[in-house]
Order: structure tokens, then C-alpha cells, then sequence
């Protein structure tokens, strides 16, 4: 049986290669603010880009991008400010990504086949999701 954290760790993983190859360059992975993570921060031209990955073995819960909830954005938002004050430039563009990886074959050591989806500006710090 796989657990949650090993298919989010493997996931990351995933995402990262993908961001690489799409001529990111990753700056931080696991970034640590209080109580709150940021995935992936990786530049994408001038882009500062603070990037969840959320991984899932099946949709039987749903999407895997669909458990970045509101909740969850405001904790990212928090640790994007808290990195923000860290490197002295709040006036940055900054972008929030979310990368949803669904594992499709699995074994003991990794994830076999998948599909990732990348959802670029996927939303807003401040945005109170919708009216």
C-alpha cells in the first residue's frame, strides 16, 4: 500500500523534472514558512512561481487539483510572503500554480505511468474564490 506522503513526495518529484524540462529553473522545493509549505518555487522567465503539487492514486475523491482549497491557498499565500520578505524584493511578479499528478500504474518504488496537468496562475493571493 502506498502512503499519501510517498505519492506526494513521488509526485514533487514528477513535477519538478516537468518544470525542468519546460525551462523552469526551480529555486526552492519544501519551502518552509511557520506552519506552512510551498511545494515547488521555480522562475519561469521573470515569473517568480510558488507552485503546489498534489498527487492522487485514483479520482475516487476527486481531481487532485481539486484539494487545493481556499484554505490551502491562503496558507501558500502566507509562505509566499514569508519568502518574499526572506529575499528583500515584495515587487516581484509572482505567480500560484497548482500541478495535479494522477498515478495511473504503480509499484513498490515509484510511479510507473501518470498524468500531469499544469495549471498556471491557477489562482490569487487575496482571492476569495469568486462572489
Amino acid at each position: 500500500m502506498h502512503t499519501p506522503q510517498w505519492l506526494g513526495t513521488e509526485g514533487e518529484a514528477i513535477a519538478a523534472r516537468y518544470l525542468v524540462a519546460h525551462g523552469y529553473r526551480i529555486v526552492e522545493r519544501n519551502y518552509r514558512f511557520h506552519r506552512n509549505e510551498i511545494d515547488i518555487i521555480a522562475l519561469d522567465d521573470e515569473a517568480l512561481c510558488f507552485i503546489e503539487v498534489k498527487t492522487r492514486a485514483s479520482l475516487a475523491k476527486g481531481h487532485p487539483a481539486e484539494s487545493v482549497t481556499l484554505r490551502k491557498q491562503k496558507e501558500i499565500a502566507r509562505a509566499a510572503a514569508g519568502y518574499l520578505a526572506s529575499i528583500g524584493n515584495p515587487w516581484v511578479t509572482c505567480r500560484f500554480d497548482v500541478i495535479a499528478v494522477l498515478a495511473l500504474s504503480l509499484d513498490e518504488h515509484s510511479i510507473r505511468k501518470y498524468e500531469l496537468e499544469h495549471f498556471k496562475a491557477a489562482f490569487m493571493a487575496g482571492d476569495e474564490g469568486g462572489a
